[in-house]
């Protein structure tokens, strides 16, 4: 775990659709040490983001429309950067996944996956970190052993069943765009999700603790609820 008196890791996050992008924002945010030094929706713009500020890892999406995230991470390589990469990505063809260890990549996370998942390779990831600047200049087989381990220690369950990353971006982003709290039918409509699907995805940001419930009287029978996203709404 990173703690208060270490610096924060500033992550960049690479991902063309702006929905995710943005829960991958809030996501990243809600893990303590971490810092979002930037957001690109293209390779290109990660390229020069890279170049231009101080960028500890990125979290990179595989299939970006200009140029794939093997080939940024290639380009980087080439170039002698040697920033860490965590893939957030969809593709999960064995020929990718090949590439991605062999160019440095030191997580692979699947969409679509829950906060947990997320959560864990980041807190991962700052372990590996943690452990390695605390090893000696000239490492041990346990010191290199034990830095790696790290990468490798905590479980990434998925979404629950029938949940995909996707509608939960689209959630999120009316959450947040609505400046208030809505209810399980307002996110049906928003979304075009039946109203109990709806009411599944916003009591999982609730499990979360990404969004609050609010239980609202105003007649008969049980209360309505309405959902307030509780996440981070810093603009890109």
């Amino acid at each position: 775990m990173t703690s208060p008196s270490q610096p924060l890791i500033n992550t960049l996050i690479v991902e063309d659709d702006p929905v995710l992008a943005e829960a991958h924002r809030a996501f990243t945010e809600r893990v303590p040490g971490f810092a979002v030094a930037g957001v690109a929706h293209l390779g290109t713009d990660a390229l020069r983001l890279v170049a231009t500020r101080p960028v500890d890892v990125l979290l990179l999406d595989v299939n970006l429309p200009d140029i794939s995230g093997i080939e940024l991470c290639r380009s980087l390589r080439s170039h002698g950067n040697a920033v860490d990469v965590i893939a957030v990505t969809s593709a999960r063809d064995l020929a990718t996944v090949r590439a991605a260890v062999s160019l440095g990549v030191v997580q692979y996370l699947l969409k679509p996956f829950a906060f947990a998942s997320f959560q864990d390779k980041l807190q991962a990831y700052a372990e590996y970190r943690r452990r390695a600047a605390q090893a000696p200049r000239q490492l041990a087989q346990t010191d290199v052993d034990r830095a790696l381990a790290a990468l490798h220690e905590s479980p990434t369950p998925a979404l629950p069943k029938g949940l995909t990353e996707a509608t939960l971006g689209a959630i999120v982003e009316l959450l947040r765009k609505s400046g208030g709290g809505l209810s399980a039918a307002q996110v049906s409509q928003g979304v075009g999700i039946v109203v109990q699907t709806a009411r599944r995805y916003l009591e999982y940001l609730v499990s979360q603790r990404l969004a609050a419930r609010t239980p609202i009287y105003g007649g008969a029978g049980r209360p309505e609820q309405l959902y307030q996203w509780t996440g981070s709404s810093t603009p890109s």
